[in-house]
């Protein structure tokens, strides 16, 4: 992955709760409310094609977003006859939420900063020197018994580290505020040791309780 543009110092937010997108990794998404359709039609006009995907922010009376998202660049996008789109997005790099910046656009649009994030603009993927596979798969296959989940093992065992867990981290079904923590994982090893830590919590049956506290 080039970068023939110039991340940008504002980005519009998509705050979607649960959605995670990682670095390198992509993203398929319906965009249907007016105010995000719009934002897609503006991001289509920009150079780089980059908008924001965020969770938002549990606060009582306000609609905050977390302190830190992902930059999505769109790469694939379908226009459905009433309107709506399908599109792809491939993350491009992790962000730290500023200050809003006020406009007339009918979506929200935040200052951002891309300092600390150096190695999710690197091409290569990273690789997790700690993880064993063995072990790995054998907390997977049980997760994915118990909660009634097939998927295809043979594909699965065959993917590099990073798209093995990036991948399991965008699509298994963990809360948002479980997301952020995996999004927030400074190395894929953290990332990976965070996502089976959540495993094997649903494994014992934990509910209700913020594991990652």
């Amino acid at each position: 992955m080039s970068i023939k543009f110039d991340l940008p110092d504002i980005l519009p937010m998509f705050p979607l709760p649960g959605a995670l997108l990682l670095p390198r990794s992509r993203l398929p998404l319906h965009i249907f409310e007016p105010r995000y359709v719009a934002m897609l039609e503006d991001v289509m006009k920009t150079p780089h094609r980059l908008l924001g995907m965020i969770q938002p922010s549990k606060q009582k009376g306000e609609e905050r977003m977390q302190a830190i998202g992902c930059a999505g660049r769109l790469t694939q996008f379908s226009e459905t006859e009433d309107g709506r789109y399908m599109i792809t997005l491939t993350g491009m790099s992790r962000f730290r939420l500023g200050e809003e910046v006020e406009g007339f656009t009918p979506y929200r649009k935040f200052a951002v900063s891309w300092a600390g994030f150096d190695q999710d603009l690197k091409s290569k993927a990273e690789v997790d020197p700690t993880l064993t596979r063995q072990e790995f798969f054998d907390v997977l296959s049980r997760f994915f018994e118990t909660r009634g989940l097939s998927t295809d093992w043979e594909t699965l065992r065959d993917a590099d580290d990073e798209l093995l867990i990036n991948s399991l981290s965008m699509l298994l079904d963990f809360s948002p505020e479980e997301k952020q923590a995996l999004l927030e994982a400074p190395s894929l090893t953290t990332r990976r040791e965070t996502l089976v830590t959540l495993i094997e919590y649903t494994l014992r049956g934990g509910e209700g309780e913020d594991v990652l506290q």
